[in-house]
């Protein structure tokens, strides 16, 4: 049975304890559509958009219709790294990242500020996220929920190893104590490395059922084109984090099991391409944490979120 009961003041009233940071390139129509529903928050969080460098009147489209919210324009499109610059402006504690294609429901960023309150050596919640219009779970939630990993009783759900930047709230000092986005990987899959790195600072990542994003897949996005970054992007993070028998391991399995297409030699040539700086700046993480590693990689193995497709 719905409730009907009236929302109390502290569920309506502005909470300030978070900021919404997103980044952008050239998806006008689609952000202007989030960037309402973010205004429309009971949380009223502030609101910071990185434009990546459209060319499609994307900024000047914010600055017209939401004056109220933080645009920055460096210029070029600095992928992911638009997020660092962001963040770079953030006064709360806590950043709420989205995309120009999903957004926050109301009172979940409330929600995750709680839940992060309640744990300081908490760095981040993940939301569950919910594919419109039609409303069903992303493929990704079940991997999320059954996580294999193991943490502290404090925490307010199943352990992650990773993240997701469309529907996750971090702790801001944690996120600038590891660096933000490393600019190499620029974006696609970008999380992994910073994820890696939160948890070698001995933070904690959690799913949280009760909170909820929804996305809307932009008709803007080129599919190949990201399952090339991707891939590319998995093959760094491992060399850079994992030690040299499971980085080898990792390696076969993705050579054996990608599709044999031009879109996979891409990937592979443009991660052959990188390895000099990879390996300059290679630091692989101690046994505790790659036996998190390999526990997520086999659980990965069989979820349809984790295929090289399209």
């Amino acid at each position: 049975m719905t409730s009907t009961a009236p929302e109390t003041p502290a569920r309506t009233a502005p909470d300030d304890r978070t900021t919404v940071v997103l980044i952008t390139h050239n998806r006008r129509d689609e952000l202007l559509r989030t960037l309402a529903l973010l205004r429309r928050l009971p949380e009223r969080p502030p609101v910071i958009v990185t434009d990546n460098a459209s060319t499609d009147g994307t900024a000047e489209a914010v600055a017209r219709e939401f004056p109220e919210m933080t645009l920055l324009r460096p210029g070029r499109n600095l992928g992911a790294v638009g997020r660092n610059l962001a963040v770079q402006r953030v006064r709360t504690p806590y950043v709420a990242f989205c995309d120009d294609d999903t957004w926050w429901a109301p009172g979940s960023l409330r929600r995750a500020a709680d839940l992060l309150d309640a744990g300081p050596r908490l760095a981040g919640v993940t939301a569950r996220i919910l594919v419109e219009p039609e409303g069903t779970e992303d493929p990704v939630v079940p991997e999320l929920r059954e996580s294999p990993l193991s943490g502290p009783d404090w925490l307010p759900g199943p352990a992650l190893g990773s993240f997701l930047a469309a529907a996750t709230v971090l702790r801001t000092g944690a996120f600038r104590a590891c660096g933000g986005f490393h600019p190499g990987l620029w974006l696609g899959g970008e999380e992994e490395l910073l994820a890696c790195d939160l948890l070698r600072q001995g933070w904690w990542l959690a799913y949280a059922e009760e909170l909820t994003v929804h996305h809307h897949a932009s008709r803007l996005r080129d599919s190949t084109a990201r399952r090339v970054l991707g891939l590319r992007n998995t093959l760094w993070f491992t060399w850079l984090r994992r030690p040299l028998l499971p980085a080898l391991r990792r390696t076969g399995h993705l050579i054996r099991t990608v599709p044999r297409d031009a879109a996979s030699a891409r990937a592979f040539a443009h991660a052959t391409a990188g390895l000099p700086w990879v390996l300059r700046q290679r630091d692989p993480v101690p046994p505790d944490l790659e036996r998190r590693l390999a526990a997520l990689e086999r659980a990965r193995r069989n979820s349809p979120a984790r295929r090289y497709v399209g």
